[in-house]
């Protein structure tokens, strides 16, 4: 089970925000020890676009954004920074990383998501 703990700046947040598996929290911390980098945060975000309407983006990022939610994870104390417009979309989601001879890469539970595209790349 992660450790989690919650800051905002200048926004109210939910109990319910975004969860980062053991698996991913480890994963994310490879990547940044692999880049040299302890600055960084994995920001997630909702974007307009894909087939069904929205999509993510996970990327690293050193900015810290007015209204970002910055939830942090694990022993390694691994950033997940989410943008205000995306947080109540993300809300109850969880990031998970999968690693398989079919498939490799962070996957996102979201319960907000109405359906998503065939390709899995989109929701709405």
């Amino acid at each position: 089970m992660s450790t989690e703990s919650t800051t905002t700046t200048d926004v109210a947040i939910s109990s319910s925000s975004i969860a980062l598996s053991d698996v991913a929290a480890e994963k994310v911390s490879a990547l940044l020890k692999q880049e040299g980098r302890d600055d960084l945060s994995l920001r997630v975000a909702v974007q307009p676009g894909g087939c069904s309407g929205l999509r993510y983006q996970l990327y690293f990022d050193d900015r810290n954004l007015e209204g970002d939610t910055v939830t942090e994870f694990g022993a390694a104390k691994v950033r997940v920074v989410t943008d205000k417009m995306s947080t109540p979309y993300l809300m109850g989601a969880t990031i998970d990383f999968t690693d398989t001879i079919e498939k490799q890469g962070f996957t996102i539970d979201n319960p907000n998501a109405g359906g998503s595209c065939a390709c899995g790349d989109s929701f709405n």
